[in-house]
């Protein structure tokens, strides 16, 4: 299994003349890559879900058959973009080689925000790639995508979450907000976005920036 990682969770995975893209999303740049077989998207997220990449890579894989969920599917609907439908559970044969769906539920970010649907992909009994989860499919793993940072969880847990898997191998995913321009940053973002409501005045520090606090004026 030849995996080639764009950015974030962006990977063109390459397994007995199957050739998979995950995640095309706006934490990386849109990868310039011809005779893909099938692109999974595991949630509705930007950074895992941009249209504008999407079409893109579809202009140079007109073929390619895109497997996601119900969530995902309403967005692709309204895109005018076809896919094929997976549920929880349900494994789809391409090429002799197996795509699984396992997992349902995006991890929480915060109670305050809805929950999205996600789903794992298990392909070939060998890479799990779990999308934003620490989901338990209870399988052999041989290959872990992990996931080592973002607004859903913390390092601590992704460790324990691959103790858990026992893979023999893993490599990181979820980490193009490390390096991303600030103004996409979850954890600029969504702060703001629940703590200013509630009369809490949020500051966009940027690294090198100085701050002189005075409580009086805010």
């Amino acid at each position: 299994m030849n995996i080639t990682k764009f950015g974030h969770c962006c990977l063109l995975i390459e397994e007995g003349g199957l050739r998979i893209l995950t995640d095309p999303g706006n934490y990386n740049a849109t990868p310039d890559v011809e005779h893909i077989d099938v692109i999974l998207i595991t949630h509705e997220h930007q950074d895992h879900l941009h249209i504008d990449s999407l079409r893109a890579i579809l202009v140079k894989n007109p073929e390619v058959r895109i497997i996601s969920h119900k969530s995902v599917g309403k967005i692709l609907d309204e895109a005018g973009i076809a896919y094929r439908l997976i549920a929880d559970g349900e494994e789809i044969i391409v090429k002799g080689i197996g795509i699984e769906s396992c997992g349902s539920e995006h991890a929480c970010i915060h109670h305050d925000l809805p929950t999205v649907q996600n789903t794992g992909f298990y392909i070939n009994k060998t890479l799990f790639y779990p999308g934003d989860s620490f989901h338990n499919p209870e399988k052999d793993i041989a290959i872990l995508a992990l996931p080592v940072a973002g607004p859903w969880m913390k390092l601590s847990e992704a460790i324990e979450y691959a103790k858990l898997i026992k893979p023999k191998v893993v490599f990181p995913v979820h980490d193009g907000m490390l390096r991303q321009g600030l103004e996409l940053a979850p954890t600029r973002k969504i702060p703001k976005l629940l703590l200013e409501p509630l009369g809490i005045t949020f500051i966009d520090m940027q690294e090198g920036s100085m701050q002189d606090f005075k409580l009086n004026s805010l």
